[in-house]
């Protein structure tokens, strides 16, 4: 491969309208504070937003060659006369994600993406959303046409030059071990699965990946909303995109006041975890406007003792609840 990845990223579903419509120059203005932020690592997919959140980006970077771009292939897009919210985008484009792992559908995925992009082309694709979480009683079949065509097409890519690296954007762990222990990948990105909240890679899927040498990116960092700011402040949380389980806030509490213990607040506390592991090369939570980037930054430039994860650490709370 030849870059290196940022430590922190911007992943970019909000600009897709999740959970919320905003205008075009909202979500372009997000993209551009990230830029004068110093954030060059920006991830996507074509199920964000049906298309918007890659189309926004790419009219923002169009012509910068000094960024990384992750998109995903996986769902190919279909015409729809669907509108109102649909699989938590408000007012997106319309479109019907409908997966397809095949050889050709994975090709076509990446032209289309490049195309929404404006871009000659990707640093890295992962296969989304593949696993039985997502498919239940599918998860064989997607699995079988996955590693007889679609992974094959993205090595194609990798070998021909046409991207630098692959792996697989997911937010399961099993999955993760299974394919490693299938075919190579050079990058996981896991998402919500190695957080304050939730610590299922931590004990056989990141000691793999470092022993293999495959680079994981940490997705969802604030699991999606519960970790994005200080509880006392929180309306409507989000945990996993859904409403959070009175236990799993009751934790989040326990967390809190630990971390504020030490003067550091919940969100800067939940952005730095990730990165103590060494096989975590970056985090890229979701940026929805450039007081988000703003904050962001300035929660990753926070100093944060090492006693304080001891205390985490030592809490006496189920890791996996």
């Amino acid at each position: 491969m030849t870059f290196d990845l940022p430590t922190l990223g911007m992943g970019t579903a909000a600009i897709g309208n999740l959970y919320r419509a905003m205008p075009d120059a909202e979500a372009h203005a997000a993209v551009q504070a990230a830029l004068d932020a110093g954030i060059r690592y920006f991830d996507t997919a074509p199920h964000y937003g049906f298309g918007l959140a890659e189309e926004r980006l790419g009219a923002v970077i169009e012509g910068r060659g000094d960024v990384i771009v992750s998109t995903k292939v996986g769902r190919l897009l279909v015409p729809t006369g669907a509108t109102g919210e649909r699989h938590g985008f408000v007012d997106a484009r319309p479109f019907e994600p409908v997966f397809d792992y095949s050889h050709d559908a994975i090709l076509r995925s990446h032209e289309e993406s490049l195309r929404r992009l404006r871009r000659d082309r990707v640093e890295i694709l992962f296969a989304h959303d593949i696993g039985r979480l997502t498919h239940g009683d599918a998860h064989e079949a997607m699995l079988a046409r996955f590693l007889d065509g679609g992974y094959r097409a993205m090595r194609r890519l990798r070998d021909e030059g046409a991207i630098d690296a692959i792996g697989i954007g997911v937010n399961e762990v099993a999955i993760c071990l299974d394919l490693l222990e299938r075919v190579e990948l050079d990058m996981i990105l896991l998402a919500g699965r190695h957080t304050l909240l939730d610590r299922s890679a931590a004990e056989t899927l990141l000691p793999l990946c470092e022993a293999k040498g495959v680079r994981v990116i940490v997705g969802g960092p604030y699991n999606s909303g519960i970790l994005a700011r200080p509880l006392a402040e929180a309306t409507n949380l989000h945990y996993d995109y859904a409403a959070p389980p009175p236990a799993m806030v009751a934790k989040a509490r326990a967390i809190e006041a630990e971390a504020q213990r030490f003067g550091v607040s919940l969100p800067v506390a939940a952005l730095h975890f990730p990165l103590r592991h060494p096989a975590v090369a970056s985090v890229i939570p979701g940026m929805a406007n450039a007081a988000e980037v703003a904050d962001t930054v300035a929660r990753l430039a926070v100093p944060v003792p090492e006693a304080m994860w001891a205390a985490i650490d030592g809490l006496s709370v189920d890791p996996a609840l």
